[in-house]
Parts: C-alpha cells; sequence; structure tokens
C-alpha cells in the first residue's frame, strides 16, 4: 500500500503562537502513528516558524520506539537541512528548492542548474544513510538527471494538480504525472508526492498515476482533523489510499 506520512509543520506552526508546548508535535506524532501513519515528515526552515531543530531531534528519539516508522526531513540542503540530516540521520530526507523566506514550496528543482550543487549533498546523505528524494515539477525530462545526480526518489510537486482538480485541466494535469511518474520509474527513481492533496483528490491522483510508494500530506490532513480529529483523520486518509488501489486494480 502506498504509505502515508503525515506533515506535521501546522502543529508547530500552531504551537509557536503561544509560549507554551500546546499542541505538542510529539503528542500529535504519536497520534497519528497509533491511527496507523506510515511516516512523519517535517519541513523545519532557517526561520522556526513552526518545526524548530528540538522537534526535529524529539521526533527522531520518538521513533525509535516505531522502527516500521520512517522520518523524513524536508527543506533546502543549501540552506540549514544538513545540520538536521547530520544531527538525526532521518531515513528520507527531501531535498527542497525553497528560497529562504518562501511561504510554502512552490516548484520542484531545475537539475540542469542546480544539479552540479546538489551532487555532493545527495553523496553525504547517503554517507549518513539517507534515502534521498528530491522534489521535482512534473517534468519527464528531468527523471533521468535525477538518477545520474544519485537521488533515490523523486517527490512530484502536486499543487497544480490540485489546483486542476476542479476544472477541465484535471485529465491534461494527471497525464504530466503518469509520464513524470513512468519516466522515473524506467530511471530507477522510486516515485513520492505531496503538496496540496486532500480527501477530495488523493484517491484520484493515486488511481491514475503509477508507481507512487508515499505520499506526504501537512496543510489538509491537519486542518481535517480540527473536524474530526487526528486519530480519526489519518483513518479517512488511509480509506482514501485503500480506494485508489482497488480502483487502480480495476482498470487493469
Amino acid at each position: 500500500m502506498v504509505c502515508l506520512s503525515v506533515n506535521l509543520n501546522k502543529v508547530a506552526l500552531l504551537r509557536n503562537s503561544r509560549p507554551l508546548d500546546i499542541p505538542s508535535p510529539v503528542h500529535a506524532a504519536t497520534l497519528a502513528l497509533q491511527a496507523g501513519a506510515d511516516g512523519i515528515t517535517v519541513h523545519p526552515r532557517p526561520d522556526e516558524r513552526h518545526i524548530r531543530p528540538a522537534d526535529v531531534r524529539e521526533l527522531a528519539e520518538l521513533l525509535k520506539s516505531w522502527p516500521a516508522v520512517e522520518l523524513n526531513v524536508e527543506g533546502n540542503p543549501l540552506h540549514q537541512l544538513m545540520d538536521h540530516v547530520r544531527a538525526v540521520r532521518p531515513d528520507q530526507c527531501t531535498f527542497v528548492p525553497d528560497e529562504i523566506g518562501a511561504a510554502t514550496s512552490d516548484h520542484g528543482w531545475d537539475l540542469l542548474r542546480d544539479g552540479p550543487k546538489l551532487r555532493p549533498m545527495i553523496e553525504e546523505a547517503h554517507s549518513l544513510g539517507c534515502r534521498v528524494s528530491l522534489f521535482m515539477d512534473p517534468d519527464p525530462s528531468q527523471m533521468e538527471l535525477a538518477a545520474q545526480l544519485g537521488a533515490d526518489r523523486v517527490e512530484l510537486y502536486t499543487e497544480p494538480y490540485a489546483r486542476a482538480f476542479a476544472t477541465a485541466q484535471r485529465q491534461q494535469s494527471l497525464q504530466r504525472y503518469r509520464d513524470a511518474a513512468r519516466q522515473a520509474v524506467r530511471a530507477a527513481l522510486g516515485v513520492n508526492a505531496g503538496h496540496d492533496l486532500n480527501r477530495d483528490n488523493l484517491a484520484q491522483f493515486l488511481a491514475a498515476v503509477p508507481g507512487v510508494l508515499e505520499v506526504s500530506i501537512g496543510h489538509a490532513l491537519i486542518g481535517d482533523a480540527l473536524e474530526f480529529g487526528l486519530a480519526q483523520t489519518v483513518g479517512l486518509y488511509l480509506a482514501q489510499i485503500r480506494l485508489a488501489e482497488s480502483q487502480s486494480r480495476e482498470l487493469q
């Protein structure tokens, strides 16, 4: 089954609005894992507006008690991400081309331009025992370049799909992701996906796009948790993943 990694940035953002440890990212992670989540994702940024270095360390310590669960630490390796990778050696680090002041991730790497800068950091992450995923636009021409750099996976940036979902461009958008995923698989890359996936659009994406191993979901999932509670919400997203797999089998 496609793995669900729960992004806890928004939990930390709410926590940081007051000088209290409420809500606790570690407690939120525990609830998500008890409900069946396969992984925990955090995306610390240099301004520490949500996830802080201490959160990364505490979550890594928590997951020692959950050996089947993966920690995915995202960020720009040209800024501060490698400090976290060196400190906790996560199962996976996802390199994202964020600017320091970016509100959120909004594009993938241009590997023709950025590849030479990324190669030594990919090699260092591998030396620390970490899988490396590159945050990428759904551009098939970039997949082989990712493999040549030594990346293990790509994470397809799915906000364009989410924007197209309720429009006549949905199928055209999905075709771009299908083509990119197929090219990634041909290049022996694993495929992850994330950004603005939600309960409405997740199953259709997974049913249409082959080879997805993991989805990382934060904003929509934490928003839904305000209505349903975190444990139930994780179950709702896992149900969408199961629905997608059922739909994929019917299409085969």
